[in-house]
């Protein structure tokens, strides 16, 4: 499983996060206490930020035809990637969408993609 997003450490186990000012919003998919369901598989709590031992972002980085990659999503066998080499004939010759200035993203066999690894930022 790939992550893109802020995980928290609390009570000695990590979450999915989403700071909040002086609180950290926790996900988890399953029912527990103090959590509640905000959709089928999602459940909330909001602890003050003082309680959270670690509070970091982590992105899983790929090498694709090898070029570098942050990973955004997965599903059936491929990735969704943004290529962050920002060089625009590179992304080109790759068939990438144009996402946004500057940012190019696309769909990449999750068996042609190379050192995935994890990154806290």
């Amino acid at each position: 499983m790939t992550r893109d997003g802020y995980v928290a450490r609390w009570r000695g186990r990590e979450y999915q996060a989403s700071p909040d000012g002086t609180d950290v919003r926790l996900y988890q998919p399953e029912p527990g206490e103090g959590f509640t369901e905000v959709r089928p598989g999602r459940h909330v709590r909001v602890v003050p930020v003082a309680e959270v031992e670690d509070l970091v972002y982590v992105r899983t980085t790929c090498t694709w035809q090898g070029q570098p990659f942050i990973v955004l999503a997965e599903h059936d066998g491929w990735l969704r990637v943004e290529y962050t080499g920002g060089r625009w004939p590179v992304a080109q010759k790759m068939g990438l969408e144009a996402f946004d200035f500057g940012v190019y993203q696309g769909w990449a066999p999750a068996n042609e993609v190379t050192d995935l690894r994890e990154q806290r930022v």
